[in-house]
C-alpha cells in the first residue's frame, strides 16, 4: 500500500507539472491565458458550503480566502488521484515496467471529468459548450490530458 501511495504521489505530481509546464509553453509561443487555478479553487472551497454549481460562472461567484492556493493543491490532488488509479487499475508493476497505453487511457478518460463534472460545476456548461470557442476549449482539454498521460508515463520511467 505505501509503494501505491507513494508511486501515486510521484507520477501524479510528475504528469500535472508536465501539464503545468505545457500551459506555459502555449502561453509563450501561442499567447494562451494558462489556467485560472484561483477559480479552481473558489469552486472546490465552495463545496464545503454545499455549492457544487455556479450556473452564472464561477468568476460571478465570491472570491474565497486563498482561493489560488486551494486551486492549485486540488490541481495537484486531482492528478495524484488520477495517478492512483491507473495503479490500481494496471497494478503498481506498472510502474516498473511502463508503457504509454495505459497512461493514454486514464489520460483520455479523465477529460470526462473536466468535461462533465469540473466544467458544468464552474458554469462552463457540459464540455466547454459555453465557452467562447466550445470546440478550441475542447482541443485544448483533450491535448493537455495526453500531455498529462505523457507525464504520467515519463515520470513512471524515471522512478519505477
Amino acid at each position: 500500500m505505501f509503494e501505491l501511495l507513494l508511486l501515486a504521489v510521484l507520477i501524479g505530481m510528475g504528469g500535472t507539472a508536465l501539464l503545468d509546464l505545457w500551459a506555459q509553453l502555449l502561453k509563450a509561443a501561442l499567447g494562451l491565458p494558462t489556467p485560472s487555478w484561483h477559480l479552481v479553487g473558489r469552486w472546490f472551497a465552495g463545496m464545503r458550503h454545499g455549492q457544487f454549481v455556479h450556473p452564472n460562472g464561477i468568476d460571478q461567484s465570491p472570491e474565497v480566502r486563498n482561493e489560488l492556493k486551494i486551486g492549485w493543491a486540488m490541481h495537484y490532488a486531482v492528478g495524484i488521484l488520477f495517478a492512483a488509479v491507473l495503479l490500481l487499475v494496471w497494478g503498481v508493476q506498472w510502474a516498473h515496467f511502463a508503457t504509454f497505453v495505459p497512461a493514454l487511457v486514464v489520460g483520455l478518460v479523465t477529460v470526462g471529468a473536466g468535461w462533465f463534472i469540473l466544467q458544468p460545476g464552474m458554469g462552463a456548461g457540459i464540455a466547454c459548450n459555453k465557452a467562447p470557442n466550445p470546440p478550441l476549449a475542447r482541443l485544448q482539454n483533450v491535448i493537455g490530458h495526453v500531455v498529462f498521460a505523457l507525464g504520467m508515463y515519463g515520470t513512471a520511467l524515471l522512478v519505477g
